[in-house]
């Protein structure tokens, strides 16, 4: 039998980790069907691709299997990350799925810059997809052009913060950019695939007025939240989706340039050929049906919600759409 260094990589899924949060819903189990553990408090996210110190996903198929991605990069780290290779260091993306039963608190996350006055905080850019929404569901991410920061200052400590906020009506399909220093929360009624840096470091600076789980305030940070706001940006986040049904495959940029990662939309009306040829790793998420992955290995089933990671060296893959017509797959690469 070869051993793990011996064994080529191919297109992995992980096992994911649930996490119970006070805010958390009911979408992934009602729309994803997920078996979601059973828990006083809510599940509020899963966690699809994760390499953090308490969190590290394992791989479920293939003959890795039981295998952590820690572990893979230690044994196969230039095959899995090609040119985004950096030995010794982590993944550099965490990919999640958020489910907000309620309201999530108002918060920030810090740049580099920020990062450098306060020790162990690590910088964190993200983006939003909308997988699904319940009827008067919304996203709130970055400032008004109206909201001065003596006006945001202000009315930090009170629920009149919210006037401060860029709203939006949670629409299917439509991606938020979320970058390091924007002000931003998500709205009660939403299912989003996160895709982030490897950071767990955010800011809270409003959570409404409401109790923990321990009927106590949770805790606000609004003196570094402040060294992290952005309050010269006042640029939109959002990226209104493809209104027009698809008649062909489509690449759609949702994120096209952010240092940390691209996003794209593929809107498919059947298989789509793809390559790693380009020499960075590709994460392919199935958002509103099951795909098949085929290429130089065993076909990999990624059902609805599911992401798969693609090593840099598999070259040449096939994405079929699997059971149903036409189908959305959102692709992640480092370049």
């Amino acid at each position: 039998m070869p051993n793990d260094n011996e064994k080529k990589l191919y297109p992995m899924l992980f096992s994911p980790i649930y996490r119970d949060i006070m805010w958390g819903g009911d979408l992934m189990k009602i729309h994803l069907g997920r078996k979601v553990p059973k828990s006083k408090i809510p599940v509020a996210e899963s966690w699809e691709v994760s390499d953090r110190p308490d969190a590290v996903s394992v791989i479920e198929n293939g003959d890795l299997a039981g295998t952590t991605i820690a572990g893979v990069l230690e044994s196969h780290g230039k095959n899995l990350m090609g040119l985004a290779h950096v030995p010794g260091k982590p993944f550099p993306l965490l990919v999640k799925l958020i489910d907000a039963g309620k309201r999530l608190s108002l918060q920030v996350h810090p740049d580099e810059i920020a990062c450098a006055k306060m020790p162990g905080a690590e910088p964190k850019t993200e983006m939003w997809y909308v997988m699904a929404a319940k009827p008067g569901g919304r996203i709130f991410a970055g400032l008004k052009h109206t909201c001065t920061k003596q006006r945001f200052l202000e009315t930090v400590k009170s629920n009149e913060i919210e006037g401060c906020l860029q709203s939006f009506q949670s629409v299917v399909g439509d991606a938020y950019f979320i970058n390091s220093g924007t002000v931003h929360a998500i709205g009660a009624g939403n299912l989003l695939l996160e895709i982030q840096q490897n950071s767990n470091t955010t800011f809270r600076i409003s959570d409404w007025g409401r109790l923990g789980p321990d009927g106590k305030p949770r805790e606000l940070h609004v003196e570094e939240a402040l060294e992290c706001v952005n309050f010269a940006d006042r640029s939109s986040p959002r990226v209104a989706a493809e209104s027009a049904p698809a008649s062909r495959n489509r690449k759609l940029p949702l994120v096209n340039r952010c240092p940390f990662f691209n996003v794209s939309a593929l809107k498919l009306v059947g298989d789509w050929i793809d390559s790693t040829e380009a020499g960075y790793p590709h994460l392919l998420t199935a958002i509103n049906t099951d795909v098949t992955v085929k290429g130089r290995s065993e076909d990999v089933l990624v059902e609805r919600g599911r992401t798969c990671l693609i090593p840099a060296d598999y070259g040449i893959y096939h994405v079929k759409i699997t059971g149903a017509k036409d189908g959305t797959v959102v692709r992640t690469t480092l370049q």
